[in-house]
C-alpha cells in the first residue's frame, strides 16, 4: 500500500525523520505574559513527537512581528528559555522539531507596534479584512507604512538573529515563514508590491528580500541543512495575489538552490488546478514538505510517487496528538474542535485523548 511510505525514514538536510508525518505550523494564541510559552506549549509539542517533525507555530522574530493575541516570540530571554523546555520535551521523547520565524508585515495593528508605531510592508496598501486586537475585539486593518530601502536589510538581520536564538533554544531547524500574506510574501506578490526600487518591479526584485532573509538564516544557522522555507503559491488569504504565480515562485525557488535548503514546504492544496509543488521542489533541488488538507491515502500517493517527500497535516495533528499511530493502525481520527483553536486554556489543546485513553473510555 502506498501509504506505508509514510511511515518510513526520511532525511531534511541534517534532520534525520523517522517518518515523513509532518505536523504543520499552527497558530494556537496561547503564549503567556511576554509572548513566552508555557508549560501547556511544552505539554502540546511533546504530546506530538511522534511526527516526523515538528514545525512549530509563527514565532515572532522581534516585538514588531506580531500581529494576533499570545502569539509566542523568539528575541527575549525569557522567551528563548522557555522554548528550550518545549524541544528537551519533544527530543526526549524522540522527536524532532523546527522553529517557524514570522513577521506579520501588514497582517497586524499599531496596538501591537512598540509605541504603537504604524505597521510596515513592501508597500503602503491596506489589505482588506480584520485584525484581532489583544481583547480579540475585530477591527479593519490599517494601510501599513511602505519600508524604506535601507531599513530592509536590518529586518532580514532579524531573521538571522531570531534563528541564533532558536538554535540556542535547542531547535532542530528553523522555517522561513514566506506563506500566507505575511511579510516575505508581501514582498513576493505583485498585488502588496508596488516598490519602484530594488525589492519591486521584476520578479528578481521581489524575491530579493526572501534570498536576502535567506543568507542571514543560513549563515546564523551555519549552513542551510536545518532550514527549511515555506511557500504558498495559491493562497490568497490575507488579501494576496499575484499576476503569474508560477513564474514567480519558480524563480524564487530557483533563487534560493545555492543555500542547500533543509527542505521546501509548500501549501498546494489537493486538487489545485496549476499544480507548482513538484516545479519548486525541481527548482530548488531540496527535499519538499507538501501541506493541504491530505488524507492519509492522498499522503501516501504522494510521497509513492515522488512528488512530496513527506506530508504536513495540521487540524487532524491537533486533534490526534498520536496521529501517526493512528495513521499506523487505521484507527478513527478524533474530530477537532474549532470553538477551541484560538486562545483559551488546555481544553482544545492538550485534552485530546491517545489511543490507549480511547480505548479504555470504550
Amino acid at each position: 500500500m502506498t501509504s506505508e511510505t509514510l511511515f518510513s525514514p526520511a532525511e531534511f538536510g541534517a534532520i534525520a525523520a523517522k517518518n515523513r508525518v509532518v505536523m504543520a505550523p499552527m497558530t494556537r494564541n496561547r503564549a503567556g505574559a511576554g509572548n513566552v510559552p508555557t508549560d501547556l506549549t511544552v505539554a502540546y509539542y511533546a504530546q506530538r513527537a511522534s511526527a516526523g517533525l515538528i514545525i512549530t507555530e509563527a514565532t515572532q522574530i522581534v516585538p514588531e512581528g506580531q500581529g494576533y493575541p499570545t502569539t509566542p516570540g523568539i528575541h527575549s530571554p525569557e522567551q528563548i528559555a522557555a522554548w528550550r523546555k518545549v524541544t528537551d520535551a519533544v527530543h526526549a521523547k524522540g522527536g524532532k522539531i523546527a522553529l517557524q520565524l514570522w513577521f506579520t508585515g501588514r497582517i497586524s495593528h499599531s496596538v501591537y507596534q512598540p509605541g504603537g508605531k504604524q505597521t510596515v510592508s513592501a508597500s503602503a496598501i491596506r489589505p482588506a479584512g480584520h485584525v484581532y486586537l489583544p481583547d480579540w475585539s475585530k477591527v479593519e486593518f490599517e494601510t501599513p507604512r511602505a519600508l524604506e530601502t535601507d531599513e530592509i536589510p536590518a529586518i532580514a538581520r532579524a531573521y538571522g538573529q531570531a534563528t541564533s536564538n532558536a538554535k540556542e533554544a535547542g531547535f532542530d531547524g528553523v522555517e522561513i515563514h514566506a506563506a500566507n500574506g505575511y511579510l516575505i510574501d508581501q514582498f513576493l506578490r505583485d498585488g502588496s508590491n508596488k516598490r519602484t526600487d530594488r525589492y519591486g518591479g521584476s520578479i528578481d526584485n521581489r524575491v530579493r528580500f526572501l534570498v536576502e532573509v535567506t543568507e542571514q538564516v543560513t549563515a546564523a544557522w551555519g549552513s542551510g541543512d536545518g532550514v527549511g522555507v515555506r511557500l504558498s503559491p495559491h493562497n490568497p488569504y490575507n488579501d494576496m495575489s499575484d499576476s503569474d504565480p508560477e513564474a514567480l515562485f519558480v524563480h524564487a525557488a530557483a533563487s534560493l538552490k545555492r543555500f542547500g535548503l533543509a527542505f521546501v514546504h509548500v501549501i498546494e492544496p489537493v486538487g489545485t488546478e496549476l499544480q507548482l509543488a513538484g516545479k519548486i521542489k525541481a527548482a530548488v533541488g531540496a527535499p519538499l514538505i507538501i501541506n493541504g488538507d491530505f488524507g492519509f491515502d492522498k499522503a501516501g500517493e504522494a510521497v509513492a510517487s515522488g512528488l512530496a517527500d513527506a506530508v504536513a497535516f495540521g487540524k487532524v495533528f491537533i486533534s490526534n496528538p498520536d496521529l501517526v499511530a493512528r495513521f499506523a493502525s487505521g484507527a478513527e481520527l478524533t474530530p477537532p474542535d474549532p470553538a477551541s483553536f484560538f486562545g483559551g486554556s488546555e481544553k482544545g489543546y492538550t485534552d485530546y485523548p491517545v489511543l490507549a485513553e480511547s480505548v479504555a473510555a470504550e
